[in-house]
């Protein structure tokens, strides 16, 4: 299963009002403290970049590799030995990387537009699925367009009061034909906890003892290269994600991927192109270099944004806010949740980070409406990939409790600036 990043060490929280003055000396201490947590991650880190240099290795990556292919894309080595490379780093069959793919949003729907037919019925058993989905989905209303407009039946399971998962309802769920049962690792703008790949290989198996068929789609989106294991190692058929956060290494300029039974991986790649075209095409211009680099770098981009997570859960559990994960606990995704209890203060949070990034930093973030989303979203991303959640970005749909999300880090040393300089923009509220 990997090692779990867990640690047995407790924080309290400080009591009394803090000043800003004090910031510095608690950003000390918060260093001291979380130096046990870090080093449950080398071994993590060290496992996935033995894992992604094999992959280079066994590919025999070449020069001509990092080279782009114009117009139709026909015969470009460089993006198969790519797509090779994922499906072996993801023990699957087969994988889609594509420049042309502009969201992990996007790489899911190809995946459920690709998949799913008139009469298959989609099962989610987390609850609401992420804001972006609902739209594609059609839940709870018939969206020209939507999944359910085609005639796709939805069902949707929620989790017991303590978040876990209702095992009584998705065992009576699964006494119909369901085609897909859709999980998501992360967990997106919730606090639940995000899904490890201990419980998701006990799901997996619950599900496939019932309905072996089915099929367990897994949006992987921030979750790639935190533990040792993927989800398709595990039992999922399918994932897909975003190339500008976890496996483009802060380098990738777009893109997103798909992996998982060549079957499945056909079938997405027919709704990215055509029926019949499939991924036999797609040019991949100047991004060839960067996609590949990024791979490279992203089990150490990945552990630099965990390290600013914890940091960042430490920082403000000792300011006295309300964190998810809290420090000590097991993670699975890089983002981290803090609740400020007021709209005042989650915007005061992203104007800090945004003062603190290096692009954009005069840019005041406001709430405005997002496609996609059903709320206001505030967003604080000074990235020099528009949206790049690797890098360090800040974001949360503008409702209660308002909780601040934010994930990424390149460096830890810039995160933990940016995180100063939010808690002090907070604290001036």
């Amino acid at each position: 299963m990997g090692h779990a990043i867990v640690c047995e060490i407790k924080y309290k929280p400080r009591s009394g009002h803090v000043q800003l003055k004090d910031l510095t000396a608690i950003a000390a201490e918060v260093d001291r403290k979380v130096e046990e947590i870090y080093g449950a991650l080398k071994p993590v880190e060290h496992a996935n970049h033995a894992k992604v240099l094999n992959a280079f290795v066994e590919a025999r990556v070449s020069t001509y590799h990092l080279k782009g292919s114009t117009g139709y894309g026909y015969d470009d080595d460089g993006r198969e030995t790519l797509e090779e490379m994922f499906a072996r780093i993801f023990g699957t069959e087969a994988a889609l990387v594509r420049g042309q793919i502009v969201s992990g949003t996007h790489a899911i729907a190809l995946c459920l537009y690709g998949v799913l037919k008139n009469g298959d019925t989609l099962l989610t058993v987390q609850g609401k699925p992420y804001d972006t989905l609902e739209q594609i989905i059609g839940a709870g209303a018939t969206i020209e367009g939507s999944l359910s407009s085609m005639g796709v039946r939805y069902r949707q399971l929620e989790l017991l009061s303590d978040y876990g998962l209702d095992w009584s309802s998705i065992d009576q769920a699964l006494r119909q034909p369901v085609k897909m049962v859709l999980l998501q690792r992360s967990c997106g703008y919730s606090t639940r906890p995000s899904l490890n790949m201990k419980q998701l290989d006990k799901l997996c198996r619950f599900i496939k003892d019932r309905q072996p068929d089915t099929i367990i789609f897994v949006d992987n989106c921030y979750g790639e290269f935190v533990e040792e294991s993927e989800p398709t190692e595990h039992g999922a058929d399918l994932i897909a994600g975003s190339l500008i956060k976890n496996p483009g290494g802060g380098l990738a300029p777009t893109g997103g991927y798909v992996a998982g039974k060549q079957s499945l991986v056909r079938l997405a790649a027919g709704r990215l192109t055509a029926p019949g075209i499939g991924s036999d095409v797609g040019p991949t211009l100047g991004w060839q270099r960067l996609l590949y680099q990024g791979l490279y770098m992203a089990p150490h981009a990945v552990m630099e944004a965990l390290r600013g997570a914890i940091w960042g859960a430490c920082f403000f559990q000792e300011l006295g806010f309300e964190v998810f994960p809290t420090p000590e606990m097991s993670r699975t995704d890089i983002i981290q949740a803090v609740v400020l209890g007021s709209a005042e203060r989650l915007q005061a949070f992203c104007r800090g980070v945004q003062g603190a990034s290096p692009v954009d930093s005069h840019v005041a973030p406001v709430p405005a409406p997002m496609p996609g989303y059903a709320h206001s979203v505030i967003m604080a991303a000074g990235t020099f990939v528009q949206g790049a959640s690797l890098e360090f970005t800040a974001d949360a749909p503008v409702r209660e409790p308002y909780v601040a999300y934010f994930q990424g880090g390149l460096s830890l040393n810039y995160t933990k600036i940016g995180l100063i300089r939010a808690a002090a923009e907070v604290l001036r509220r």
